[in-house]
């Protein structure tokens, strides 16, 4: 029989991790993905020390899977040679015996040494959910200039509470700027005016946090009160917002326009 009532009682033990895997990866995605934490915000690795990268408490669902790290832990990171650029991955490594039994532990994946830019090391292939033996998850990377690790970089994909769908926030209104998240979506408008000059524009006090920022720039057409002059709303890869006139003649009288852009 291929078709399981998973949910139901079948008289005797019968639901896998295999089943569980495979409705929260339907649920949340097939990839990896950091969850929030308890004060609201996403850990992050740190270095303690020269040698010692430290993994906070942290959620992880990969491919399916909740894993937890339920107090701070640290991994060695190898020294550098002076002179020389490596990357080095932090991995969540899983392990699946022939009798099924699963296991998962941190771990690090050496990149190889180099006198120009550093490259991160091949991730051996391999899928949870295909059934692999061992498979390796990167979570963060540590860059190594020399004898130095610099700033670890998450590379987890950061997976928001399902609340955050339906919250709604105005992060700034005045001066004609009027900034709202909602659930996903960044909406921006301005209503106003500003001086008339050729290519002036006026520019929002507000800059958007990293992560409310567009990945690319956004912008959208201003209608003009008098029909004469383009303006372009924009709002820049850098959080900076901007309303600009768009030609050689410039305007003086009111505009409103307004543009949205999903948060990735």
């Amino acid at each position: 029989m291929t078709m399981n009532l998973i949910t139901g009682k079948a008289g005797a033990p019968h639901i896998t991790s295999s089943d569980q895997g495979a409705m929260q990866a339907g649920l949340v995605g097939n990839g990896n993905y950091l969850l929030q934490g308890s004060d609201g915000k996403f850990p992050a690795v740190t270095m303690q020390s020269a040698n010692k990268a430290l993994i906070p408490v942290l959620n992880l669902v990969i491919e399916g899977r909740y894993a937890r790290v339920t107090a701070a832990e640290t991994v060695t990171i190898e020294s550098g040679v002076t002179g020389r650029n490596r990357n080095d991955l932090i991995c969540v490594k899983y392990t699946r015996d022939s009798n099924n039994i699963e296991t998962i532990a941190l771990a690090v994946l050496k990149g190889t040494a180099t006198s120009g830019t550093a490259a991160d090391p091949t991730v051996p292939s391999g899928s949870i959910l295909n059934n692999s033996g061992t498979v390796w998850i990167p979570i963060a990377r540590i860059p190594i200039s020399g004898i130095t690790d610099g700033t670890p970089v998450m590379l987890v994909k950061q997976l928001p509470p399902m609340s955050q769908l339906w919250d709604s926030v105005t992060l700034y209104n005045a001066k004609g700027f009027t900034i709202i998240r909602t659930g996903m979506m960044m909406l921006i408008k301005y209503a106003g005016s500003f001086a008339g000059d050729s290519w002036s524009s006026v520019q929002c006090d507000y800059t958007l946090p990293v992560d409310l920022r567009p990945p690319i720039e956004v912008n959208a057409m201003v209608c003009v009160s008098n029909g004469q002059v383009s303006r372009m709303l924009i709002v820049n890869p850098n959080g900076t917002i901007r309303c600009a006139n768009m030609g050689a003649t410039g305007s003086n009288q009111g505009c409103v326009g307004s543009l949205c852009y999903p948060i990735v």
